[in-house]
């Protein structure tokens, strides 16, 4: 049974003229990037009268019209991939994971098993491999690229609870541990998994914004005397507000000593192992349990690939977490072929790890860009970003110097450089919080690069503190003495107004 007016496989021609318009739309976008606004135009949520919606037959005007209005929808967006967007963690977008996902796409081949495409899965575990090497794991390390830190950390956790908690203990015994400046992500892993929220214990942090291992280890023992199974303790490899590095050797002692699961948050960080600073900055990742990194982030890719490493594998009593382990309430015998095409030993595939069997070969966007454009361009690009933010350190220092009003909360510890304007003589922090927004939208309104703003503890309050991400594999020096040229012009004109009296 066939329909003219249905036709969901277009002839070859048809397949090139949509290239073509995709084509078209993307190289104007790539040659916009340095030009183009970086704050959302709020005129560009209005598609316009000539938008139809979903309607029974293809939209007037094909690929170039349909197309056309995305582009249209994406200047309400944040331009993440322009040169002077620094705030949150910026998203390269690798022009060439762009190509490697048309192609996965196309090929839409199924790698939830590692038999149903044991070569292309094998490109993949390279990758993998080679990243567990930079991070110092050895041979017996094992990986999973998945949508992003927050299900790398799931993973990890449920990992960690069925190899230390296991199925003989209660659960809602299994007690926690990170830092107050911990990601969001953590509490809700530990959510997921079944574990109780206030289980997750917040550990206070020094004047760096570092989780302090002393105030850990009083916090572990209080726990045990009270009859409670402390089973992990995540570590920071870079804090999304400041980018703070938590002193992981000496944590991984006191794990080590109390048989704690040692996960390292590293989604935004853990890529500067890449470069000979980083590594150096990082040192003691590699005794950690588990990893998460995010390739989007600290790699340049396109958002939604993260990463889980595991320092020795799959552990044995959390390979029930995976979908291809099969559970007694759930039937997946129609696996059995492609399982006995395995073979006994063959290597353990991405739905032995996570929650996803069915999954994108998110492998091929992280290993043609690496064969296009060669390992040693990351390590430069991620040493370039650590130099650019201490010259941004400089510049902020210098500028304080020089009587501008503006205080540095930390010295960067990675590539995240936290500010604000210094507080008045007896000022409430309502009017100074007022003017700390006021700052950032003069800067912002600039328009040559976009900052964001985050809360961190002052004496009698949480402060609005601006913070400049510098991880972009488009940004440059030029665009960090612009954003030095727009904070000198902001933070006298752009504050004054909103901290009168």
């Amino acid at each position: 049974m066939t329909s003219a007016n249905n036709d969901l496989e277009p002839d070859a021609a048809t397949q090139r003229a949509w290239l073509e318009a995709a084509a078209k739309i993307v190289l104007a976008h790539m040659a916009s990037l340095a030009s183009a606004p970086i704050v959302a135009d709020p005129r560009a949520r209005d598609l316009g009268p000539g938008y139809p919606g979903v309607t029974e037959t293809p939209l007037e005007g094909g690929a170039d019209a349909a197309l056309a209005i995305v582009a249209r929808a994406a200047e309400a967006a944040f331009s993440t991939t322009a040169p002077g967007y620094l705030a949150y963690v910026p998203g390269g977008g690798l022009f060439a994971a762009a190509v490697a996902d048309l192609v996965a796409d196309v090929l839409n081949r199924y790698t939830g098993l590692t038999a149903a495409a044991p070569a292309l899965l094998g490109l993949e575990n390279d990758v993998l491999s080679w990243l567990a090497g930079e991070f110092g794991y050895t041979s017996r390390a094992a990986g999973l690229f998945t949508s992003g830190g927050s299900l790398a950390t799931l993973t990890a956790v449920v990992a960690a609870r069925e190899e230390r908690v296991g199925a003989s203990n209660d659960p809602r015994l299994a007690t926690g541990y990170a830092s107050a400046q911990a990601h969001g992500s953590i509490a809700a892993a530990f959510r997921l998994a079944g574990l109780p929220p206030e289980n997750l214990r917040a550990v206070p942090v020094d004047r760096a914004f570092r989780l302090q291992p002393d105030r850990l280890s009083d916090m572990v023992k209080e726990d045990r005397g009270r009859g409670l199974l402390p089973f992990i303790a995540v570590a920071t490899a870079g804090s999304t507000n400041t980018g703070a590095i938590d002193p992981l050797p000496e944590i991984t002692a006191l794990c080590t000593q109390e048989k704690l699961w040692l996960h390292v948050d590293g989604a935004y960080g853990g890529a500067f192992v890449l470069c000979e600073e980083g590594r150096r900055r990082l040192r003691g990742i590699e005794l950690a349990d588990s990893i998460a990194f995010d390739p989007h982030k600290g790699l340049f890719l396109p958002y939604g690939t993260g990463c889980l490493l595991l320092r020795d594998g799959l552990p044995s009593a959390a390979q029930s977490t995976g979908q291809s382990a099969g559970t007694p309430a759930g039937d997946d015998s129609y696996l059995r072929d492609v399982r006995s095409r395995a073979g006994e030993h063959a290597p353990a595939s991405p739905a032995d790890f996570g929650l996803e069997l069915s999954r994108p070969y998110r492998g091929l966007r992280v290993w043609l860009p690496l064969m296009l454009h060669g390992a040693a361009a990351f390590r430069e690009a991620l040493a370039e970003k650590l130099a650019l933010a201490a010259a941004f350190h400089r510049g902020l220092r210098e500028l304080a110097r020089e009587g501008l009003p503006i205080e540095i909360v930390a010295a960067p510890q990675l590539t995240v450089v936290a500010f604000r304007l210094r507080r008045l003589p007896a000022e409430p922090i309502e009017r100074w919080n007022r003017g700390n927004a006021a700052f950032l939208n003069a800067i912002n309104g600039r328009g040559r690069c976009f900052l964001s703003s985050t809360l961190l503890p002052s004496t009698d309050g949480d402060a609005v503190t601006l913070r400049v991400c510098i991880l972009s594999h488009r940004t440059h020096l030029l665009q960090i003495q612009h954003c030095l040229e727009d904070v000198r012009l902001a933070a006298n004109a752009g504050a004054s107004s909103a901290r009168e009296v």
